[in-house]
């Protein structure tokens, strides 16, 4: 019984992050009180790079990337302190670090014509930027 209050309590925590948190961040912090109505899939839209997509596969893609240092990090935790400290790891790291990174990085893209994080270096920071981003994402 134990594991499934816990596993409907991580639900209910992420339904409350995405109905609260995620509208406060979308509002205060990237200052999209409008939304992002017109995005470089339709603007640029060239059938190969940039294509407007349903969001059942932009819900795909954003799952898949969020969920990249949990699996590695969640047992580690789990084995030093437990199952409860790793499932609040989980949780709330990927409510308050994973979520809040991967939408920043999208309205970054977004608001630089679908450019990726490492040409928007580029632009801000210069050619050295651009590389060192590179050089991170390859490994």
């Amino acid at each position: 019984m134990l594991p499934l209050i816990a596993v409907l309590v991580c639900f209910l925590v992420y339904f409350l992050g995405y109905k609260f948190y995620s509208g406060y961040i979308s509002k205060s912090i990237f200052d999209l009180k409008n939304g992002l109505n017109d995005t470089p899939a339709h603007k640029l839209n060239d059938g190969v790079d940039y294509l407007p997509t349903k969001p059942v596969v932009l819900f795909g893609h954003h799952y898949a990337s969020i969920a990249g240092l949990a699996p590695v990090l969640g047992p580690a935790v789990a084995v030093i302190w437990g199952w409860l400290p790793a499932m609040l790891w989980v949780v709330f790291g990927s409510i308050f670090v994973g979520c809040v990174h991967d939408f920043g990085a999208l309205v970054v893209s977004v608001r630089n014509q679908g450019k990726s994080i490492g040409q928007v270096a580029e632009d801000l920071l210069g050619h050295r930027a651009r590389s060192l981003f590179h050089a991170i994402i390859f490994f």
